[in-house]
C-alpha cells in the first residue's frame, strides 16, 4: 500500500518527463539553464513618426516650408520678417501657434493664433456662407397661344416672383389642334413677355419648338 501511494506522488511530481517526450512544445518553448521556461520579453516599438501634414487648412509651425516669414504677433502688431523657427518659439511662449495666413505672399504672413480655434472659425464661416448660397432653379410656367388678358396678367405676376427671387423662368406654350398650324400667333405672346420682363429679365434661351410645343427661357439681369 505505501509503494504504491509513492509511485502515484513520483508521477504527479515528475511532470517533466511527459514535457520532454512532446518535441512540438519543447521546440516552441525555451529553456534556461536551470531548466525552467524561459519568458520572452515584450516587443519593443520604436518611437513615434513625425506628426503627418494637414491635408486642408493652413500650414502651421513645423508645415511651414519657408525658412523666413513676416510675423503678426497675437495683437496684431506688425514684427517684421523672422526666420520661421525663431518665430515658431516666439508663438510658444505666449502659448499659440504660428499659423500662415497668406501663403503667397513674399515672404509669407504668418500670425500668431490658436491653429485649432482658427480652422473651427474658419470652417463656421465656410458652413455659413454655403448655407447662404441659394441654387438657381428653373420655374414653368404655361400658357396658351390664346390667352386671355387677366390669364396672362397672373402668370407675368409669377414670372416677377420668380425672377426676383433669382431663379429662372421657362415660359411654354402648348399648342392643340389646328392652333398648331398658326405658330405665328406663340411668337407674338412670347415677345410680348419679353418685353414686359425687359427691366428684370433677359432671354437665356430664344423661342423654340419641341414637338407641340413653344419654350422660352428667361433668367434674371
Amino acid at each position: 500500500m505505501e509503494a504504491t501511494l509513492v509511485r502515484k506522488s513520483s508521477c504527479h511530481l515528475g511532470a517533466a518527463p511527459f514535457l520532454n517526450g512532446d518535441e512540438s512544445l519543447s521546440g516552441s518553448l525555451n529553456r534556461n539553464q536551470t531548466g525552467a521556461f524561459a519568458i520572452r520579453p515584450p516587443m519593443s516599438r520604436g518611437p513615434k513618426g513625425p506628426t503627418p501634414m494637414p491635408n486642408n487648412g493652413p500650414r502651421y509651425n513645423e508645415f511651414i516650408v519657408s525658412p523666413k516669414v513676416r510675423v503678426i504677433d497675437e495683437n496684431g502688431e506688425n514684427l517684421g520678417v523672422m526666420y520661421t523657427k525663431e518665430a515658431m518659439e516666439q508663438a510658444a511662449e505666449v502659448g499659440l501657434d504660428l499659423v500662415e495666413v497668406s501663403p503667397n505672399a513674399d515672404p509669407p504672413v504668418a500670425k500668431f493664433l490658436d491653429v485649432g480655434k482658427f480652422k473651427y472659425e474658419a470652417q463656421k464661416k465656410a458652413n455659413l456662407a454655403r448655407k447662404s448660397q441659394k441654387t438657381q432653379e428653373i420655374k414653368e410656367i404655361k400658357m396658351r397661344p390664346n390667352i386671355d388678358d387677366h390669364d396672362y396678367d397672373t402668370k407675368m405676376k409669377a414670372i416677377h416672383k420668380f425672377i426676383g427671387e433669382g431663379d429662372k423662368v421657362k415660359v411654354t406654350l402648348r399648342f392643340r389642334g389646328r392652333e398648331l398650324s398658326h405658330g405665328q400667333l406663340g411668337m407674338v405672346l412670347l415677345q410680348r413677355v419679353q418685353d414686359d420682363t425687359a427691366e428684370d429679365a433677359k432671354v437665356e434661351a430664344y423661342p423654340r419648338m419641341e414637338g407641340r410645343q413653344m419654350l422660352m427661357v428667361l433668367s434674371p439681369k
